[in-house]
């Protein structure tokens, strides 16, 4: 904790992340208004969260661009803010089956009412400022 940051501060922010060397290529991206995922150069395998090599081939990875739409495969309410500067509860965080990436499921927020969240529903991404420093991450809307 810097000297200007006072503890009522601190308890207001929430974890930053930590990019390291296989993770690098998601926040650049998220940095740039997108969200990317690991695939495989060779066999076209999606992988997520980001290796070193491909889990199926052994084969080098890159990030590509995804849409971020997709459907909730299981979410979970929280009726206690349990992150810092997240926002308040209650809140929807869903597990959420990616179109554009089959096999890949991203963990984010779901906006709106949590009492309307259900298995199934369709959802779209977009990105938000990570409270207290320079990343962005992924909060979902549900759609139709």
């Amino acid at each position: 904790m810097s000297d200007n940051t006072s503890i009522a501060d601190w308890r207001l922010t929430p974890p930053q992340p930590l990019p390291d060397v296989d993770s690098q290529g998601y926040w650049d991206a998220t940095a740039a208004g997108q969200i990317a995922i690991c695939r495989c150069r060779d066999c076209r395998a999606w992988v997520h969260p980001p290796i070193e090599r491909c889990r199926q081939c052994g084969g080098a990875l890159a990030y590509e661009p995804i849409s971020g739409s997709g459907s909730i495969n299981s979410f979970i309410i929280m009726h206690r803010a349990s992150v810092p500067g997240q926002g308040d509860a209650p809140h929807a965080i869903a597990l959420i089956d990616l179109d554009d990436a089959p096999g890949v499921r991203l963990t984010g927020r779901i906006t709106g009412d949590p009492a309307l969240v259900r298995v199934g529903d369709r959802v779209t991404a977009h990105l938000i400022d990570v409270v207290g420093g320079d990343y962005r991450i992924p909060e979902f809307s549900r759609v139709g």
